[in-house]
């Protein structure tokens, strides 16, 4: 069993204090806003060249190494967070009020859509 897998489940609250406690104890303190914008592109992008090329149609150069989706989705997570707290959202609420926006705008919207039978 992997260590990950021994510890308890991570909430979004306890994901953004976690990360703040790094960034005040290990990065020194945040970055700009934009410049963790230009990271989250980054990431995004590191996220898209792995999925290209291992679900889409393009394959990795002899000398380019098989990325870690897992690490690439942990590092747009990380970058997420930070924005976050540097805009005082809490991702919980967030999240919920999201998802109930969705529900009330897409409720029969997906199963009525042909391309999705």
């Amino acid at each position: 069993m992997s260590p990950s897998a021994a510890q308890p489940p991570l909430t979004l609250r306890q994901a953004q204090d976690e990360v703040d406690h790094w960034i005040q104890t290990i990065g020194v303190r945040y970055f700009d806003e934009l410049t963790n914008l230009a990271q989250l592109v980054e990431e995004v992008g590191e996220v898209a060249r792995i999925l290209s090329r291992t679900c889409g149609e393009q394959s990795y150069k002899s000398s380019d190494p098989p990325g870690d989706l897992a690490d690439e989705l942990a590092d747009v997570l990380f970058v997420t967070i930070c924005l976050a707290n540097q805009s005082g959202i809490d991702l919980t609420a967030a999240l919920r009020a999201n998802l109930e926006k969705k529900t009330k705008r897409d409720n029969d919207r997906h199963r009525s859509n042909e391309k999705l039978q």
